[in-house]
C-alpha cells in the first residue's frame, strides 16, 4: 500500500470508530431501554449523535432540539418534523449562539414537566449555545474569546471564562430542568475527559439527589485504540504522552521520536496551542504543527507525519490538517512559497495547499480533539 494512502485510511478508521451515530446507538443499545423521551443534542457532532438516538429510539423519541455549527446539519435531518434545528457560530459566539441559548430555554420550558430528557453533548457546545449572565453583552464575550484564542489559551482556560459569564454553564442549566429525569451521553473534546469542561459543563456539576445518569461514549483514547487495532500497519504504538501546550514544541517532540525510532506507526493524542500574530493567515494549529514538522523532515525520506483534527476542521478553515513528508517543503518552494515565512505569518494553510498536503474530509460526525500519526518506514 502507498504509505500516504495508508495513513489517510488509518485516520479514517479512527474517525469511524468514534462517529456520533455509532457510539450513541451502541450506548443506548447497551442500556436496553426504549422509554419515551425528548432529546437535546448540542455540539459539532450533535447531528450524528442525534441520528444514533433516532435509530435506536424510533417512536420513543417524542421531540428533539438540535444545536450545531453552521453547515453541520445533514440533509435528511432538516426534513424531520419533530426536530427543531438551530445553527450557530463556532469558535467565537455571535447572535446565533444567543438565539440558540434562548431556544434551549424555551424548548425545555415547553416540555411536559414529567417527561425525561436525553442530552447528547459534544465539543463546540460552549460557543454554540449561550445565555449571558446579567451585566454581560455579546461584544464583551467575543472580545474575551478572541483574546484567549489568539494568545494560545487552552480549552480549560477558555471554558472557565465561559462559565463565569453564563447563566447556563457550570451546571446552571439545572435551574431550567425542573424535577424530570435527565440522562446525558458525552463525547469528550478535552484532556482528561472532565465533564465539567466539556461544553463548559451545561449539566456539571449536577445537584445532589437528582435523577441523573451520564456516560462518556467517545474520547480521544478510543480513536487511538481503534487505529492501533487496525491491521493496516504493524507494529503500531500508542504514545503515552498527550501533546499539549506550544504547537512548535509538540512538533519537535514527534519528529525527534520518529527519527530515533524503529520502523512502525506511532500515535499521539493532541490538544496544542498556538500564538497568533495580529493578522494571521490561513490555517489552524494542526496545519501549523504539520508545517513545523515538515521543516524538520526535509532529510528524512523514511518518515511521514499526519496531523489532523477529528471534527474535520482546523482553525477557521474547512481543512482538518495535513500529511507531510520530506518533500513537502520542496513542493511548496516550487510554487514560490517560503515555509519559514508562512509559519511566522500563521499562514501554514497557504503553503500546504501549494505543496498538496492538506487533508479535507468534511463534517466527520465526531469531535475528540486532534491526532498525530507518525510513520517510520
Amino acid at each position: 500500500m502507498n504509505p500516504r494512502q495508508g495513513l489517510l485510511e488509518l485516520y479514517a478508521t479512527g474517525l469511524a470508530a468514534v462517529n456520533g451515530t455509532s457510539v450513541v446507538y451502541r450506548a443506548l443499545l447497551a442500556r436496553a431501554e426504549r422509554n419515551p423521551c425528548h432529546v437535546v443534542a448540542i455540539g459539532k457532532a450533535a447531528d450524528a449523535m442525534l441520528d444514533g438516538a433516532r435509530r435506536y429510539l424510533h417512536h420513543a423519541l417524542r421531540s428533539a432540539l438540535l444545536i450545531t455549527k453552521h453547515g453541520h446539519v445533514a440533509a435528511h435531518t432538516a426534513t424531520l418534523d419533530n426536530v427543531q434545528i438551530c445553527e450557530a457560530a463556532h469558535p467565537v459566539p455571535d447572535e446565533s449562539s444567543l438565539a440558540a441559548g434562548q431556544a434551549l430555554l424555551d424548548y425545555l420550558q415547553a416540555l411536559p414537566a414529567d417527561e425525561p430528557v436525553l442530552f447528547l453533548i459534544s465539543g463546540g457546545t460552549s460557543s454554540l449555545v449561550e445565555v449571558l449572565a446579567d451585566g454581560w453583552v455579546l461584544e464583551g464575550l467575543q472580545a474575551l474569546t478572541n483574546e484567549l484564542l489568539a494568545n494560545g489559551a487552552d480549552i480549560h482556560e477558555i471554558n472557565a471564562m465561559r462559565r463565569s459569564v453564563s447563566r447556563i454553564k457550570g451546571g446552571q442549566l439545572w435551574d431550567y430542568l425542573g424535577e424530570r429525569a435527565v440522562t446525558c451521553l458525552l463525547m469528550s473534546d478535552v484532556p482528561n475527559d472532565d465533564p465539567e469542561v466539556i461544553g463548559s459543563g451545561l449539566l456539571f456539576p449536577a445537584p445532589s439527589a437528582r435523577d441523573f445518569d451520564w456516560q462518556m461514549v467517545a474520547n480521544n483514547a478510543a480513536m487511538l485504540e481503534a487505529m492501533a487495532a487496525s491491521e493496516l500497519f504493524a507494529p503500531t504504538t500508542i504514545m503515552p504522552e498527550f501533546l499539549v501546550g506550544d504547537v512548535l514544541t509538540a512538533a519537535s517532540t514527534c519528529v525527534q521520536h520518529l527519527l530515533d525510532s524503529e520502523p512502525g506507526i506511532y500515535l499521539w493524542g493532541a490538544e496544542t496551542t498556538v500564538q497568533l500574530p495580529e493578522q494571521p493567515g490561513r490555517g489552524g494549529r494542526n496545519q501549523h504543527f504539520a508545517l513545523a514538522a515538515a521543516l524538520q523532515l526535509q532529510d528524512a525520506d523514511d518518515c511521514l507525519l499526519l496531523v489532523a483534527g477529528t471534527d474535520g476542521t482546523d482553525g477557521m478553515t474547512a481543512d482538518a490538517g495535513a500529511l507531510v513528508d520530506s518533500g513537502t517543503c520542496l513542493r511548496g518552494n516550487a510554487e514560490n512559497l517560503d515555509p519559514v515565512a508562512c509559519l511566522h505569518a500563521a499562514d501554514a494553510g497557504t503553503f500546504l495547499e501549494a505543496s498538496g498536503d492538506l487533508i479535507h474530509v468534511g463534517v466527520t460526525g465526531t469531535n475528540v480533539m486532534d491526532v498525530v500519526i507518525g510513520l517510520k518506514l
